[in-house]
């Protein structure tokens, strides 16, 4: 049952921030500085997800590994190079792989 009530309230949660998004004043809506802070923060976000689980050890703890690394590395380079996302996921896989079968 418990479950079932955190499932509830999880949905109506959603549902009310997106309401709130929705009925919020256009003024809000048009301010300079929430415009700034809504394209930075998805891009802090999705850097710190990308260094978490980039790092991930066993349990909570942060470790270095070096085959993904060079996977995060060529992603990088990819990215750089302007490759189509497809091209930059199937490099960080391919440099993991390979060095994985390599034994680091």
């Amino acid at each position: 049952m418990t479950l079932w009530i955190a499932l509830i309230a999880t949905a109506a949660g959603c549902y009310l921030l997106k309401y709130a998004g929705m009925a919020a004043p256009r003024r809000l809506l048009d301010n300079p500085w929430l415009r700034r802070f809504a394209v930075a923060v998805p891009v802090a976000l999705l850097a710190a997800l990308i260094t978490v689980e980039a790092l991930r050890g066993e349990g909570q703890a942060l470790a270095w590994d070096t085959a993904r690394m060079a996977g995060v590395g060529a992603a990088v380079l990819a990215l750089m190079l302007r490759a189509p996302f497809l091209v930059v996921v199937v490099a960080a896989a391919a440099t993991t792989a390979a060095l994985r079968a390599l034994g680091l």
